[in-house]
Protein backbone atom coordinates (compact mmCIF):
# COMPACT_ATOMS: atom_id res chain seq x y z
CA UNK A 1 0.00 0.00 0.00
CA UNK A 2 2.82 2.64 1.17
CA UNK A 3 4.66 1.36 -1.92
CA UNK A 4 1.64 2.02 -4.12
CA UNK A 5 1.51 5.30 -2.50
CA UNK A 6 4.60 6.26 -3.01
CA UNK A 7 4.76 5.28 -6.75
CA UNK A 8 1.78 7.75 -7.35
CA UNK A 9 3.52 10.42 -5.46
CA UNK A 10 6.43 10.07 -8.03
CA UNK A 11 4.08 9.82 -11.40
CA UNK A 12 2.51 12.59 -9.75
CA UNK A 13 5.30 14.56 -9.66
CA UNK A 14 6.37 13.85 -13.36
CA UNK A 15 2.73 14.58 -14.35
CA UNK A 16 2.93 18.31 -12.62
CA UNK A 17 6.66 18.70 -14.28
CA UNK A 18 5.04 17.85 -18.23
CA UNK A 19 1.32 19.87 -18.03
CA UNK A 20 -0.60 17.70 -19.57
CA UNK A 21 -0.10 14.16 -20.68
CA UNK A 22 -1.57 11.40 -22.94
CA UNK A 23 -2.71 8.12 -21.27
CA UNK A 24 -0.18 5.85 -22.63
CA UNK A 25 2.43 7.97 -21.15
CA UNK A 26 0.19 7.62 -17.53
CA UNK A 27 0.79 3.89 -18.54
CA UNK A 28 4.64 3.89 -18.91
CA UNK A 29 4.73 5.71 -16.33
CA UNK A 30 2.55 3.65 -13.57
CA UNK A 31 3.63 0.32 -15.44
CA UNK A 32 0.48 -0.10 -15.51
CA UNK A 33 -2.73 -1.18 -17.50
CA UNK A 34 -4.68 1.38 -19.36
CA UNK A 35 -7.34 0.30 -16.96
CA UNK A 36 -5.35 1.39 -13.99
CA UNK A 37 -4.39 4.44 -15.65
CA UNK A 38 -8.17 5.35 -16.55
CA UNK A 39 -8.96 5.18 -13.01
CA UNK A 40 -6.80 7.26 -11.47
CA UNK A 41 -7.02 9.82 -14.08
CA UNK A 42 -10.54 9.68 -12.91
CA UNK A 43 -9.47 10.10 -8.77
CA UNK A 44 -7.00 12.86 -9.70
CA UNK A 45 -10.07 14.81 -11.68
CA UNK A 46 -8.36 15.62 -14.36
CA UNK A 47 -9.71 17.72 -17.30
CA UNK A 48 -9.37 16.45 -20.79
CA UNK A 49 -8.37 18.31 -23.52
CA UNK A 50 -11.46 19.37 -26.31
CA UNK A 51 -8.81 19.17 -29.06
CA UNK A 52 -6.42 16.59 -30.21
CA UNK A 53 -8.59 13.99 -30.03
CA UNK A 54 -9.12 14.50 -26.28
CA UNK A 55 -5.91 12.71 -26.02
CA UNK A 56 -4.53 15.33 -23.43
CA UNK A 57 -5.23 15.42 -20.07
CA UNK A 58 -4.30 17.97 -16.86
CA UNK A 59 -4.40 18.23 -13.33
CA UNK A 60 -7.15 20.25 -12.21
CA UNK A 61 -4.96 22.65 -10.41
CA UNK A 62 -2.46 23.43 -13.82
CA UNK A 63 -4.36 25.30 -15.93
CA UNK A 64 -4.49 29.25 -15.21
CA UNK A 65 -8.14 29.42 -17.20
CA UNK A 66 -9.30 32.75 -18.98
CA UNK A 67 -12.63 34.44 -18.56
CA UNK A 68 -14.28 32.36 -20.98
CA UNK A 69 -13.18 29.22 -19.20
CA UNK A 70 -10.92 28.17 -21.36
CA UNK A 71 -6.41 27.59 -21.14
CA UNK A 72 -4.56 26.09 -23.92
CA UNK A 73 -0.83 25.46 -24.00
CA UNK A 74 1.37 23.70 -26.86
CA UNK A 75 -1.39 23.74 -29.27
CA UNK A 76 -3.57 21.61 -26.79
CA UNK A 77 -7.01 23.12 -25.59
CA UNK A 78 -8.82 22.68 -22.27
CA UNK A 79 -11.95 24.22 -21.15
CA UNK A 80 -13.28 24.11 -17.10
CA UNK A 81 -16.63 22.98 -18.76
CA UNK A 82 -15.42 19.69 -20.02
CA UNK A 83 -15.57 18.37 -24.09
CA UNK A 84 -16.29 20.51 -26.87
CA UNK A 85 -20.19 19.83 -26.64
CA UNK A 86 -20.40 21.42 -23.39
CA UNK A 87 -17.89 23.85 -23.90
CA UNK A 88 -19.70 25.42 -26.65
CA UNK A 89 -22.91 25.41 -24.95
CA UNK A 90 -21.53 27.07 -21.86
CA UNK A 91 -19.94 29.99 -24.25
CA UNK A 92 -23.48 30.07 -25.91
CA UNK A 93 -25.47 30.22 -22.47
CA UNK A 94 -22.88 33.01 -21.04
CA UNK A 95 -22.59 35.17 -24.07
CA UNK A 96 -24.30 38.30 -24.14
CA UNK A 97 -26.01 37.89 -27.40
CA UNK A 98 -25.92 34.80 -28.99
CA UNK A 99 -22.69 33.62 -30.61
CA UNK A 100 -22.04 32.60 -34.85
CA UNK A 101 -20.21 29.53 -36.02
CA UNK A 102 -16.94 31.64 -36.69
CA UNK A 103 -17.55 33.89 -33.60
CA UNK A 104 -17.67 30.47 -31.50
CA UNK A 105 -14.32 28.72 -33.87
CA UNK A 106 -12.24 31.87 -33.20
CA UNK A 107 -12.88 31.51 -29.23
CA UNK A 108 -11.78 27.83 -28.61
CA UNK A 109 -9.29 28.23 -31.58
CA UNK A 110 -10.50 25.21 -33.41
CA UNK A 111 -12.92 25.11 -36.88
CA UNK A 112 -16.28 24.34 -35.80
CA UNK A 113 -17.85 24.77 -39.31
CA UNK A 114 -19.21 21.10 -39.77
CA UNK A 115 -19.82 20.44 -35.59
CA UNK A 116 -21.93 23.19 -35.21
CA UNK A 117 -24.24 23.24 -38.48
CA UNK A 118 -24.54 19.40 -39.44
CA UNK A 119 -24.17 18.07 -35.79
CA UNK A 120 -25.91 20.78 -34.31
CA UNK A 121 -28.54 18.42 -33.11
CA UNK A 122 -26.24 17.33 -30.42
CA UNK A 123 -26.19 20.52 -28.72
CA UNK A 124 -28.86 21.80 -26.46
CA UNK A 125 -29.39 25.38 -28.40
CA UNK A 126 -31.14 27.48 -30.26
CA UNK A 127 -30.32 28.84 -34.05
CA UNK A 128 -32.18 31.70 -35.08
CA UNK A 129 -31.12 33.79 -38.87
CA UNK A 130 -30.30 37.48 -37.78
CA UNK A 131 -28.99 39.33 -39.84
CA UNK A 132 -28.41 36.82 -42.66
CA UNK A 133 -26.12 35.06 -40.39
CA UNK A 134 -26.95 31.90 -37.87
CA UNK A 135 -26.76 32.86 -34.70
CA UNK A 136 -26.95 30.16 -31.42
CA UNK A 137 -29.11 31.67 -28.37
CA UNK A 138 -29.52 30.10 -24.61
CA UNK A 139 -33.01 27.29 -25.12
CA UNK A 140 -33.68 29.31 -21.97
CA UNK A 141 -36.69 31.90 -22.68
CA UNK A 142 -35.26 34.94 -20.82
CA UNK A 143 -31.71 34.04 -21.65
CA UNK A 144 -32.85 33.69 -25.23
CA UNK A 145 -34.81 36.92 -25.41
CA UNK A 146 -32.49 38.99 -23.88
CA UNK A 147 -29.45 37.67 -26.50
CA UNK A 148 -31.70 38.01 -29.30
CA UNK A 149 -32.30 41.55 -28.66
CA UNK A 150 -29.20 42.22 -28.52
CA UNK A 151 -27.79 40.66 -31.15
CA UNK A 152 -30.36 42.73 -33.35
CA UNK A 153 -28.89 45.78 -31.99
CA UNK A 154 -25.31 44.94 -32.01
CA UNK A 155 -26.22 43.73 -35.94
CA UNK A 156 -27.60 46.91 -36.68
CA UNK A 157 -25.02 49.25 -35.17
CA UNK A 158 -22.26 47.05 -37.06
CA UNK A 159 -21.46 47.33 -40.92
CA UNK A 160 -22.04 43.32 -41.53
CA UNK A 161 -21.51 44.31 -45.05
CA UNK A 162 -18.44 44.39 -44.63
CA UNK A 163 -17.60 41.31 -43.08
CA UNK A 164 -16.92 37.90 -44.93
CA UNK A 165 -19.86 35.02 -45.00
CA UNK A 166 -19.54 32.63 -42.33
CA UNK A 167 -18.03 29.66 -44.89
CA UNK A 168 -15.46 32.29 -45.77
CA UNK A 169 -15.14 33.45 -41.63
CA UNK A 170 -14.54 29.76 -40.89
CA UNK A 171 -11.80 29.51 -43.97
CA UNK A 172 -9.92 32.72 -42.78
CA UNK A 173 -9.87 31.36 -38.63
CA UNK A 174 -8.91 28.08 -39.38
CA UNK A 175 -5.54 29.78 -41.74
CA UNK A 176 -5.15 32.15 -38.41
CA UNK A 177 -5.20 29.13 -36.18
CA UNK A 178 -2.26 27.28 -38.41
CA UNK A 179 -0.40 30.42 -38.64
CA UNK A 180 -1.08 32.69 -35.59
CA UNK A 181 1.97 35.30 -36.55
CA UNK A 182 1.27 35.37 -40.02
CA UNK A 183 0.29 39.16 -40.45
CA UNK A 184 -3.12 40.14 -42.57
CA UNK A 185 -0.89 40.74 -45.87
CA UNK A 186 0.61 37.17 -46.28
CA UNK A 187 -3.05 35.86 -44.42
CA UNK A 188 -4.55 36.83 -47.63
CA UNK A 189 -2.03 36.01 -50.01
CA UNK A 190 -1.62 32.58 -48.85
CA UNK A 191 -5.50 32.20 -49.09
CA UNK A 192 -5.96 33.65 -52.99
CA UNK A 193 -3.13 31.07 -53.65
CA UNK A 194 -5.29 28.59 -51.91
CA UNK A 195 -8.19 30.02 -54.45
CA UNK A 196 -10.09 31.56 -51.57
CA UNK A 197 -10.86 35.59 -53.13
CA UNK A 198 -10.78 37.42 -49.49
CA UNK A 199 -9.46 41.12 -49.41
CA UNK A 200 -7.23 42.37 -46.80
CA UNK A 201 -9.81 44.68 -45.81
CA UNK A 202 -12.31 41.84 -45.06
CA UNK A 203 -9.53 39.87 -42.76
CA UNK A 204 -8.64 43.16 -41.41
CA UNK A 205 -12.82 43.93 -40.24
CA UNK A 206 -12.97 40.50 -39.16
CA UNK A 207 -10.61 40.32 -36.92
CA UNK A 208 -11.34 43.65 -35.47
CA UNK A 209 -15.13 42.49 -35.04
CA UNK A 210 -13.47 39.27 -33.00
CA UNK A 211 -10.92 41.38 -31.32
CA UNK A 212 -8.41 39.45 -32.96
CA UNK A 213 -6.59 42.04 -34.46
CA UNK A 214 -2.90 42.59 -32.76
CA UNK A 215 -1.48 46.07 -32.12
CA UNK A 216 1.92 44.88 -32.78
CA UNK A 217 3.61 44.24 -36.25
CA UNK A 218 3.34 40.57 -37.08
CA UNK A 219 6.00 37.86 -38.57
CA UNK A 220 6.40 36.19 -41.37
CA UNK A 221 5.87 32.34 -40.68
Amino acid sequence: MAEQAGKNEEVLKVFRKEKIITNKRLTQLLDASNRTAQRRLRQWHTYTSYNQNGRYYVLPDIPKFDHNGLWKYKGVFFSKYGNLCQTITALVNNSPDGRTVSETSALVSVSLSSFMTEGRKALPLRRDKVAGRFVYFSPDETIYNGQKRKRHKHDTSCKLTELPSDAEAVIILVERIKRPKLNIENLCKRLNRKGHRIECKTVQDLFEYHGLQKKTPDSKQ
